[in-house]
């Protein structure tokens, strides 16, 4: 008998105006291809992200949220933006806090705004007692630092990985998850497939990232979670599983991150 397919987008950034025009469709695809989560980053500092994204979590049961400053943003972090996370958490409507992290490639956020950012963020995590979601880009040495040196224990995702092995053991060592997205599928990401397989099953998680990077063979296209099967079908490939146990395993990696308890909505 054929497994049913059990599948999760770890991160999507439905907020975004690429969804406009078909965000409902995009959600209902999704679910037809198999999906059972989506879990969708509020960015704390656009009104506009934090309505549209409470609006999905709303009307969807399995679609989720986390909130926080991205990287990119870091130069409008400001207490208040704690002050929105922790009141968000208190409602019961994230399920972690990100996504925050620190990006060295593209800057546009100076690097001292960016760490100050992100150490508040974690800071607060650790008061909430939520997992966080971390980008990073060229800075992994950096993020590990921030996380030790905050003694933060509840654990996280580094999502969309493109760092080496080393920093991906460092992270699995301090109690975080490992999430690809449609980069894995590359041409070029030889040394990231090779990562990839390192990464122990219970400690992997795939995503989209969505609307950008889709994977082969949509590459081209506005990626959205629906695609996030050719990535789960590539990752089971390197780990030598059937796609249906792979699947199955992230969505159970998916639950003991961020669904250790269904938050009711409080308020």
């Amino acid at each position: 008998m054929t497994k049913a397919l059990e599948l999760v987008d770890s991160h999507a950034h439905l907020d975004m105006e690429d969804f406009d025009p078909d965000r409902e469709d995009v959600v209902r695809r999704a679910f037809a291809s198999g999906l059972k989560y989506i879990l969708c980053p509020i960015e704390i500092s656009e009104e506009r992200s934090r309505k549209i994204i409470l609006d999905l979590v709303k009307r969807y049961p399995t679609v989720y949220a986390a909130a926080g400053v991205h990287p990119h943003r870091a130069r409008l972090f400001s207490p208040g933006c704690l002050d929105k996370i922790r009141k968000l958490a208190a409602c019961g409507k994230i399920q972690a806090v990100g996504e925050i992290g620190l990006d060295y490639h593209y800057d546009f956020s100076p690097q001292d705004d960016q760490a100050i950012a992100l150490r508040a963020q974690i800071e607060l995590a650790q008061e909430l007692d939520l997992p966080v979601i971390i980008h990073s880009r060229n800075s992994g040495r950096d993020v590990i630092r921030a996380v030790r040196d905050a003694g933060f224990a509840v654990g996280g995702v580094l999502h969309c990985y493109t760092e080496d092995g080393d920093i991906a053991r460092e992270m699995l060592d301090l109690g975080f998850f490992i999430s690809f997205s449609g980069i894995l599928t590359f041409p070029n990401a030889q040394a990231l497939r090779e990562t990839a397989k390192g990464i122990p099953l219970e400690r992997l998680l795939v995503e989209t990232d969505a609307p950008y990077l889709a994977p082969l063979p949509h590459r081209g296209r506005r990626n959205e979670p629906a695609y996030v099967v050719e990535t789960a079908r590539l990752l089971a490939g390197l780990k030598g599983l059937a796609f249906e146990d792979l699947a199955a395993a992230v969505t159970r990696n998916f639950s003991r991150l961020f669904l250790f308890e269904k938050k009711p909505l409080r308020c």
